[in-house]
């Protein structure tokens, strides 16, 4: 078993790797470095309860302060790391060199920035952390105009947040339907209705040319030269994985830091857990990289079991979730290729799921203030059996039962 055990980064991932270092009754050193000033926190609330303000801080954090009041964990936050140095096993920062026997890579993820005119005028905003739901919260008063850049999760949960905030918003979105990346037309349709209920404005297939204004932003101008009034703007177009210390150190890198079922890199002693990866998936046949928080948890129990000498392969069906406003969504599987959609309920009652299929298996769900069918559909979608696509829209039939009868 390694002696000292470094974790890169104090994410979600991160703070998961040294819960389970410590259930696997782990006797060495663990170091933990991060760049932020905060302990591992939970970045999903961020985007919603956190940014009502339904949320207090303390209940972000992964595990309380005192959890790492421990002589066996040294923790140093607020610490950039330049390189990796591979032949000597130590990483540098700054004036300091930290050794390690084993090294955990959970460097993240990262906002993408935009690079129009106007991009780092006061009042733009992205949100990736504590500071910027800070910074965002300060915006908020009575009579305020945003635009949300984006509608994505993030940017529709911030929209949602907003205009129950009573802020005056417009999303612009380039693409012609909001979600259109991870979504079917059906569950676009039905949020954009819902978000056009509540106020929100849509301008989709519609891009961003620039913010306008003197010092602060005042306006934002789309491609199509409209210019929409603005007091402060948040940008929400996409995370790009922290890859570039595994890159200089001459790991494999493919869309992030390829990594085997292990959780193990290319460099035996290196292992690389959460949003930064790419790895295998036994059941889609192919290597993803997932920007999730199920990802980022699992991965960091693998890494850490198969360091502790229990081997462990890491193969799951993805998941995900967004709230907006009273609608849960929650997503099972990857929808990509899929050749035809069920819809299961009525999108009028607020409770249905959109089933994607692939040659009669599912492959994924989207369910709407649906659990139980979100849970259900989960083995379905592993098992990747063929199942009787005409019961999939009959309610009265649970997708457990379907499941028994799939071959």
């Amino acid at each position: 078993m390694s002696r000292r055990i470094v974790i890169a980064g104090a994410g979600h991932a991160a703070g998961q790797a040294i819960a389970s270092l410590k259930q696997r009754k782990f006797d060495g050193q663990i170091v933990l470095v991060g760049d932020e000033v905060y302990l591992p926190y939970q970045r999903p609330p961020l985007s919603k309860k956190f940014l009502s303000g339904d949320l207090p801080a303390r209940r972000l954090y992964v595990k309380p302060e005192s959890f790492y009041e421990d002589p066996q964990i040294e923790v140093r936050l607020n610490t950039r790391i330049d390189a990796i140095d591979r032949s000597r096993s130590v990483l540098k920062t700054g004036n300091d060199e930290i050794a390690y026997d084993t090294l955990i890579l959970a460097l993240g993820s990262r906002v993408r920035r935009l690079k129009i005119d106007g991009a780092n005028l006061d009042g733009v905003h992205y949100l990736r952390g504590i500071d910027d739901v800070a910074a965002i919260r300060a915006e908020l008063g009575p009579h305020k105009r945003a635009v949300v850049v984006g509608a994505g999760y993030i940017g529709l949960e911030v929209a949602a947040v907003l205009r129950q905030s009573g802020i005056d918003v417009t999303v612009v979105e380039m693409a012609d339907r909001v979600m259109s990346r991870v979504v079917s037309a059906e569950i676009s349709d039905f949020y954009q209705i819902e978000h056009a209920s509540q106020g929100v404005k849509l301008r989709l297939s519609s891009g961003t040319a620039a913010f306008r204004g003197e010092s602060r932003v005042t306006a934002v101008e789309t491609t199509d030269g409209e210019l929409i009034d603005a007091d402060f703007v948040v940008v929400g177009v996409g995370i790009l994985p922290n890859i570039e210390l595994a890159a200089a150190a001459g790991l494999a890198i493919d869309d992030g830091i390829l990594v085997n079922e292990r959780c193990q890199t290319d460099d035996p002693n290196i292992y690389a857990i959460g949003d930064c990866t790419a790895h295998p998936n036994a059941i889609y046949g192919r290597r993803l990289r997932l920007e999730s928080v199920h990802n980022a948890l699992e991965q960091a129990k693998t890494a850490v079991d198969n360091i502790c000498g229990v081997e462990t392969l890491y193969s799951a069906v993805p998941w995900f979730w967004s709230d907006q406003y009273d609608l849960k969504l929650q997503i099972a599987g990857l929808s990509a290729g899929y050749d035809d959609v069920v819809i299961r309920g009525n999108p009028a009652g607020r409770s249905f799921a959109c089933l994607y299929l692939c040659d009669g298996k599912l492959i994924a769900t989207d369910a709407v203030n649906s659990p139980r069918d979100f849970l259900q559909s989960k083995a379905l979608i592993a098992e990747r059996r063929t199942i009787d696509v005409d019961q999939l829209a009959n309610t009265e039939i649970a997708l457990k039962d379907i499941r028994s009868a799939a071959r």
